[in-house]
């Protein structure tokens, strides 16, 4: 791919290959087309796949140091004499920054290189876990809590954004399953790690480890990760922020892209707070929730990348996205009508398989829809709507669940999902799948 990135790499250390173009065009979509044909192309793609490795390892090892005290904190936070609704506080302050800052850190990742947000994000995560060993008051926590989104609004959207700089065009679905998958990963192994640490030895001794592990992540990133400014191709001449602002409303396969994201999100968020008591309900154990959180999780990381190269082989992107979106939205309506074990998790794996179909494929989607200096901005924003839907999610839907029960509301989130995919894929049938006019 022509002027794909720059020739040379700083501080990039995995591989002795310098990153190279590839010789065919943009537009080639096929994984047998899109092989390496001569050792030109042979080298760029070794070094793709070099970058791409380390992109994972430390989105992986960074998600793994973060979240090693999510299931700490409210139980740290009980030490101090929180309530529920402070410890709710806690962890709405957290997806309330990160909501709100992603968009514009994104704006700026654009502006002064991915490589810096990504580092300033480690540096604020890792200062919150020191701080968390300091704390003796929940009010103190709320305040880190803060902080902590404004770390994670600075890593989360830039590495996404990272990603795609450093993908080919008929590469996207499949970097974006393996970040996922590198992303889920880390989530799962993290608090199953800050538990553990937790029983053996308390819990600050959660916060020192989680704290100096993402300092380890940081010397990694680093060392391994290249600066982004140097990957745009030769000539490239960024846009002006309001320019790109102007634009923003003409693009509207990436506005469906985020829709749908916030849809998507609101469901995740019901099955995340809601599905524990409903299931709770319907007589289901604490062991057998569980299993239920477990069956979503494998599936929805292990269908990255089998989904990711998918995605890559079809000539619509979007419709595969529409056929997730809509499983999706089936789960979400089956979780209501469940009252055995055995529903619960076959919805479950139908919703980790739909969301791995759905998402990975928006990530791509996103990434072939906007230009590269507003690639930030772009996953900023997908970043945004999911913290948005998620907390919205957690906020508004207990209100609904009060007044009508969770049969309808559970209904209502499945609804939501379906007209939200219903207006993506009129947006992506009035436009062809391809870049829009963002630049």
């Amino acid at each position: 791919m022509k002027g794909w990135v720059h020739d040379r790499i700083p501080r990039f250390r995995l591989s002795c290959f310098p990153l190279r173009p590839f010789n065919h065009g943009p537009t080639v979509r096929h994984w047998r087309s899109s092989m390496p044909t001569n050792s030109h192309d042979g080298l760029a793609m070794r070094s793709f796949q070099m970058l791409l490795l380390s992109c994972c390892l430390t989105t992986c090892a960074g998600y793994f140091g973060t979240y090693m005290r999510l299931p700490v904190v409210p139980l740290y936070a009980r030490s101090f004499g929180a309530d529920t609704v402070q410890i709710g506080m806690i962890n709405s302050s957290f997806f309330i920054m990160a909501g709100l800052l992603s968009l514009p850190l994104g704006i700026l990742s654009d502006r002064l290189g991915r490589k810096a947000l990504i580092l300033a994000g480690l540096l604020i995560s890792s200062a919150t876990s020191f701080l968390l060993c300091l704390v003796d008051a929940p009010t103190q926590m709320i305040w880190i809590y803060l902080l902590f989104g404004i770390g994670l609004a600075c890593f989360a959207p830039t590495m996404m954004s990272l990603v795609a700089d450093i993908s080919p065009a008929t590469h996207l679905g499949r970097s974006y399953g393996w970040y996922t998958l590198a992303v889920y990963g880390g989530m799962s192994l993290g608090p199953a790690a800050g538990g553990w640490v937790a029983h053996w030895w308390g819990y600050k001794p959660v916060f020192l480890a989680s704290g100096a592990w993402i300092l380890l992540v940081c010397l990694a990133v680093y060392v391994l990760l290249p600066e982004s400014l140097h990957l745009r191709p030769a000539g490239y001449q960024k846009k002006p922020i309001a320019e790109l602002a102007r634009n923003l409303g003409r693009n509207l396969p990436l506005i469906a892209c985020w829709l749908v994201t916030l849809g998507g999100c609101l469901g995740l968020g019901m099955f995340v707070t809601f599905v524990p008591v409903y299931a709770h309900e319907q007589g289901i154990g604490a062991g057998q929730i569980g299993l239920i959180f477990g069956a979503q999780a494998l599936f929805n990381a292990l269908s990255r990348i089998p989904f990711g190269r998918l995605s890559d082989s079809v000539g619509q992107r979007s419709h595969l996205a529409v056929i997730g979106l809509i499983g999706l939205a089936v789960s979400i309506a089956g979780f209501g009508v469940s009252t055995n074990i055995t529903r619960f998790i076959a919805f479950a794996v139908l919703m980790g398989i739909s969301m791995g179909l759905a998402f990975t494929t928006v990530g791509a989607l996103i990434s072939e829809v906007v230009s590269p200096d507003a690639r930030g901005l772009a996953m900023g924003g997908y970043n945004t709507m999911v913290y948005f839907g998620m907390m919205l999610s957690s906020l508004l839907m207990g209100i609904v669940i009060r007044s009508f029960g969770f049969f309808i509301s559970f209904a209502i989130v499945a609804g939501v999902n379906l007209v939200t995919t219903g207006i993506f894929y009129l947006m992506f049938s009035s436009r062809r799948e391809a870049k829009a006019d963002f630049t």
